[in-house]
């Protein structure tokens, strides 16, 4: 393992301070949303400005890297991040907020698509799997991070904003100084969202779904927090749980996703989140059981994200795996675009703990369509099946179509691996 990370160490280290800077202002949009007296739909409105951009940006940004170049588009789009943390304190309203959403969400997707292809084109097709696991495990390691760095500040004053706008400016300092090739970005062209449908209905409703339990958890969990009445550290705490939960629940759910039919581990996932969403709900604010309900509301998250695609790439020929890959992202973020935007509206009318109501719910519409899906189709041989990869659901195009193909090819290296074991035991039987 630590010859596979020799080769990407500047990258993740770059990943891990980009994460420290967004990750503080997922949260500090909450915290100083409240200072500032802005309503739950205000904030969902500009929680959903970031998705909006994320999309944007994951259709665009590689037209601007042929363009200009990896370097170039990188550079302009910290840039810009970095510029656009520092205004937030200077501006008091909810529509300024929202277009600075919308712009970081276009460059945080720009910076993925590039550092990800950076990342996939430094690997072989022998370390792929480990290089995208530890990207990924970056990835959540600085959004947790994060959050501990809220408490050394006042989400009223400028100061968290300018530290999360300093470690995104500092981020790029190790990626491009240490870079040097140029990868080719070829995103291939989203399947339409109509053949996707037909090819893997599960994957595509349950991951449109999906989008609106991810977007609401990150971008709402800090305005439930702040409206419930918990203290800064107590939010920090509470948005830290609902990602940590992932890096806990990742490996068994992982695990049992080469062992069992998937449908039966997204249905048992997606009951399971609703459950503490449910217990979240009813406890109304009591600390210990609201912190558990996020660890594992938000840890069964991630892992279904990661088992819808493996489920869809199951159901697809190979060849159709990296126009798969760009619709199911694509998809995911239009289901983020709402989640928020519905949250903040039932919020709005039936209070702040209507946040559990509507993941709960969620979940809870995942899990029922996961078992119709298994009256309607016969379930995949696991042997058939392609291997799990942990992806997060920040993810770009490219690392999603790179963990498809490395499952593809890992699950048949290891088939062709298992017939040759057989092979080898018959030919010894009959020799005895």
């Amino acid at each position: 393992m630590v010859n596979v990370l020799s080769g990407v160490w500047a990258l993740l280290l770059g990943i891990v301070f980009i994460m420290l800077g967004n990750g503080m202002h997922f949260t500090l949009i909450g915290l100083r949303g409240g200072i500032e007296g802005f309503s739950s739909l205000e904030l969902a409105i500009i929680t959903s400005g970031y998705f909006v951009g994320f999309l944007s940006g994951a259709r665009l940004s590689p037209l601007m890297i042929r363009r200009v170049g990896h370097v170039r588009v990188f550079a302009a789009l910290g840039s810009f991040m970095s510029a656009s943390l520092i205004a937030f304190p200077l501006l008091n309203d909810p529509w300024s907020w929202t277009i600075l959403r919308v712009l970081i969400g276009f460059c945080m997707s720009g910076v993925y698509v590039t550092a990800e292809s950076w990342l996939n084109d430094a690997a072989t097709n022998q370390t792929r799997g480990k290089v995208l696991s530890a990207y990924m495990m970056a990835q959540t390691l600085g959004i947790i991070g994060a959050q501990g760095l809220l408490t050394l500040g006042d989400a009223g004053t400028s100061v968290l904003f300018i530290g999360a706008s300093i470690l995104v400016s500092i981020s790029f300092a190790p990626i491009l100084l240490s870079v040097t090739t140029v990868p080719a970005v070829e995103v291939a062209r989203p399947m339409a969202l109509r053949n996707l449908f037909t090819g893997s209905p599960l994957g595509t409703v349950g991951i449109f779904l999906l989008g609106t339990v991810y977007a609401t958890q990150s971008g709402m969990g800090a305005v439930f927090g702040s409206q419930i009445g918990l203290t800064p550290t107590q939010i920090a705490l509470f948005v830290a749980m609902l990602f940590a939960g992932a890096l806990v629940l990742q490996y068994p759910i992982g695990w049992l996703s080469d062992r069992v039919d998937r449908r039966k581990l997204i249905f048992g996932s997606a009951a399971l989140g609703a459950t503490f969403c449910a217990v979240g709900w009813v406890t109304e604010g009591g600390l210990v059981p609201l912190m558990i309900s996020a660890f594992f509301a938000g840890g069964v998250t991630t892992p279904l994200y990661a088992l819808f695609l493996a489920y869809t790439n199951d159901s697809l020929a190979a060849e159709d795996m990296p126009s798969a890959s760009g619709g199911l992202v694509f998809t995911f973020g239009l289901g983020a675009i709402a989640g928020p935007l519905l949250t903040g509206w039932v919020m709005g009318m039936l209070g702040p703990f209507a946040f559990w109501l509507v993941l709960g719910v969620t979940f809870a519409s995942i899990a029922v369509y996961a078992l119709y899906r298994m009256t309607q189709r016969a379930a995949v041989s696991v042997d058939d099946t392609e291997s799990y990869l942990s992806v997060l659901p920040t993810a770009s195009p490219v690392a999603v179509e790179a963990a498809g193909v490395w499952a593809a090819e890992n699950a048949e290296a290891e088939r062709e691996a298992q017939e040759e074991e057989d092979a080898e035991a018959e030919a010894e039987a009959e020799a005895r």
